[in-house]
C-alpha cells in the first residue's frame, strides 16, 4: 500500500518539476478583466469581476464578487492602465 502512495508522489513532484522548469520567456502576454453580470433576481445589481493577466512573468489571477461591477473596474488600477482587455459576458 504504502508503495503505491510513493509512485503517485514521484509522479506529482516530477509533473510539478517539469511545469516549474518549462522555458516561460517566449510567452505572449496576455491581460484581461472579465466582468459577469448576474441577472439573479435575489443578487440585483451584482456581478463577478475575474483580473487574470499570463506572460514570462508568471500568472496571476484575482476574482471577486462586488455589487456594482462596472463602477468597481472604472476605479481598478488595472483598468486604468490601458493594458488589460475588457470582456463583458
Amino acid at each position: 500500500m504504502y508503495k503505491k502512495i510513493d509512485k503517485v508522489r514521484a509522479h506529482r513532484e516530477e509533473l510539478k518539476r517539469m511545469l516549474f522548469s518549462a522555458p516561460t520567456e517566449s510567452r505572449k502576454v496576455v491581460k484581461t478583466i472579465i466582468v459577469n453580470y448576474n441577472n439573479n433576481p435575489w443578487w440585483e445589481g451584482y456581478g463577478d469581476v475575474k483580473i487574470l493577466s499570463d506572460g514570462p512573468s508568471g500568472y496571476c489571477s484575482f476574482s471577486t464578487h462586488q455589487e456594482n461591477p462596472f463602477l468597481y473596474i472604472s476605479e481598478c488600477k488595472e483598468f486604468n492602465s490601458g493594458e488589460y482587455e475588457l470582456i463583458i459576458k
